[in-house]
C-alpha cells in the first residue's frame, strides 16, 4: 500500500491499496493469509476468503436494508456490488486497487478505481453508502470520513457501516503484510482507524448524524446512520435510484498512472 493525502483540499492522508502487492496477490488468488500490521507489530487478520466469496446471508441481510442507489466505498473484490447488481439495483463500487476493480467487473458489477475523497459521480444523490469490512477506518480520521459520506448522500440518506467486533477507538499507522513478510513489514505505511459501535455513534452524533439502528449477526457488528444534511431536497432534483448517477462515467479499465488513494 501507499498513501496520498491532498492536503490542499483539506482531506486527510488516505489509503492506497493499489500499491499493496500482498493485497493484490491475495485478491487474485482468493486466499490469505493477509494482515494489517501496526508499527508495534500487532496483527489484524484480514478475511480474504470471505471477501472473495459470494455475498453470505449476513451480507444479504445488510443489503436488504439499502435504499435507492448504493455506493460501496472500498468495494474490494466486489461481492456486495455483484449481489446488488443481480437484484437489479443501481450500485457502484469504488476502490483504489486495480485488482479489486477488475474482480468486481468480472463478477458483473460496476466499479471505478477511485478514492472516496476524489470527485465521484452522483455526489449528493446516493441513497445508501456502504462502509463494510472495516472500511470505516479509511484515512484514519472518522470525522473526515463521516463528513465526506454526508456530502455523497442525498438529504436523509443512509450510511451502513460495519464496526469492529470489540469496543475500540483506535488510530494507528499500519501496513498490509502476508505470511512471508509479517516480521519484515509490507508495502507502505498508511493511517487507519478501528472503531467499535460506541465510538462510531459518538463521532456520528457530534457530526449531526441520526442513529437508525445497530445489530449483530454472524459475529459481525453493524450500525445504520441517517444523514442530517442542511442541503434542501430541491438540490437533489434527480431521483437517487436513477442510473444517471453512474452512467456519466462508465466503467473502464483502471489507469495505472491515475493517482489514487484509499480502500
Amino acid at each position: 500500500m501507499s498513501t496520498r493525502g491532498d492536503r490542499s483540499r483539506g482531506t486527510p492522508p488516505v489509503v492506497a491499496w493499489a500499491a499493496a502487492d500482498p493485497y493484490a496477490v491475495a485478491l487474485r488468488t482468493g486466499r490469505g493469509p493477509l494482515f494489517l500490521r501496526r508499527t508495534d507489530g500487532w496483527l489484524l487478520p484480514l478475511e480474504v476468503e470471505r471477501w472473495c466469496a459470494r455475498a453470505d446471508p449476513v451480507d444479504r441481510a445488510v443489503l436488504d436494508r439499502c435504499e435507492g442507489a448504493v455506493l460501496d466505498v472500498g468495494c474490494g473484490p466486489g461481492r456486495l456490488v455483484a449481489e446488488l447488481a443481480a437484484r437489479g439495483r443501481t450500485v457502484l463500487g469504488i476502490d483504489v486497487s486495480e485488482a479489486a476493480v477488475d474482480h468486481t467487473v468480472r463478477l458483473g458489477g460496476q466499479a471505478l478505481r477511485r478514492s472516496v475523497f476524489d470527485p465521484l459521480p452522483g455526489e449528493g444523490r446516493w441513497g445508501t453508502v456502504l462502509l463494510m469490512d472495516g472500511n470505516v477506518g479509511i484515512g484514519g480520521d472518522p470525522r473526515a470520513l463521516l463528513g465526506r459520506v454526508a456530502r455523497l448522500l442525498r438529504p436523509g440518506g443512509l450510511l451502513i457501516a460495519e464496526t469492529a467486533a470489540v469496543d475500540v477507538d483506535e488510530r494507528s499507522e499500519v501496513q498490509v503484510v502476508d505470511g512471508t513478510d509479517v516480521e519484515t513489514g509490507g508495502h507502505g505505511v498508511f493511517p487507519w482507524a478501528r472503531l467499535g459501535t460506541p465510538a462510531l455513534l459518538r463521532y456520528a452524533g457530534r457530526a449531526g448524524w441520526r442513529a437508525a439502528g445497530q445489530w449483530t449477526a454472524g459475529g459481525r457488528r453493524f450500525v445504520a446512520l441517517r444523514s442530517r444534511s442542511p442541503r434542501s431536497a430541491s438540490s437533489s432534483a434527480e431521483p437517487a435510484n436513477s442510473t444517471a448517477l453512474i452512467s456519466s462515467q462508465r466503467v473502464r479499465k483502471p489507469s495505472a498512472d491515475r493517482p489514487v488513494a484509499d480502500r
